[in-house]
C-alpha cells in the first residue's frame, strides 16, 4: 500500500463538487484515509507551490488557489500516485480521458479541480506539508 496527496481545488468546492470527485476517487480503489477542508493562506500556498515561483503563473495560481476552501487528502492503495494520476486524468480538460476527474468535472486548465503529488517523494513532502502523523488513519 502506498500514499498520495490530492487537493480537490477552489473551482469544485464553489461548485459542490466534492462529493462526486470523492466518488471516483473510492471506485478506483482508493482510500482517503484523511482528509480536510481549510483555506489556504497566500504563505501557505506559496510555501506549498515555491517550485513555481519563478514562473509567469505562479501569481496567478496562488490568487487561485486562495480564492476559496479546498479539500486536502491522504489517499493510500495499490500505487497510489500513479493510479491517482490516471484516475486525475491530463492536466488540459481538452486532453484528458473520458470519466476522468478532469475531463467529468474541470473547467479548464487552472480551474482542474485536483491536484495530485507527481511521484512517492513528493507525496511524502506534500503529505507532512499539510498532515500530523495524529490526523491520517491507516484502513
Amino acid at each position: 500500500m502506498n500514499r498520495t496527496f490530492s487537493i480537490i481545488k477552489p473551482d469544485a468546492t464553489k461548485r459542490n463538487i466534492t462529493g462526486s470527485i470523492n466518488k471516483i476517487i473510492e471506485d478506483n480503489n482508493l482510500v482517503i484515509i484523511a482528509q480536510k477542508r481549510t483555506k489556504l493562506t497566500k504563505e501557505k500556498a506559496e510555501g506549498f507551490y515555491s517550485i513555481h515561483k519563478d514562473k509567469p503563473f505562479f501569481n496567478d495560481l496562488i490568487e487561485y488557489m486562495t480564492s476559496g476552501p479546498v479539500i486536502i487528502q491522504v489517499l493510500q492503495g495499490d500505487n497510489a500516485v500513479e493510479n491517482y494520476r490516471k484516475i486525475m486524468g491530463a492536466t488540459n480538460p481538452e486532453n484528458a480521458e473520458k470519466g476522468t476527474i478532469r475531463k467529468e468535472h474541470a473547467l479548464n486548465i487552472q480551474e482542474n479541480s485536483v491536484h495530485g503529488s507527481d511521484s512517492e517523494e513528493n507525496a511524502k513532502i506534500e503529505i507532512n506539508y499539510f498532515f500530523e502523523d495524529s490526523e491520517i488513519f491507516n484502513n
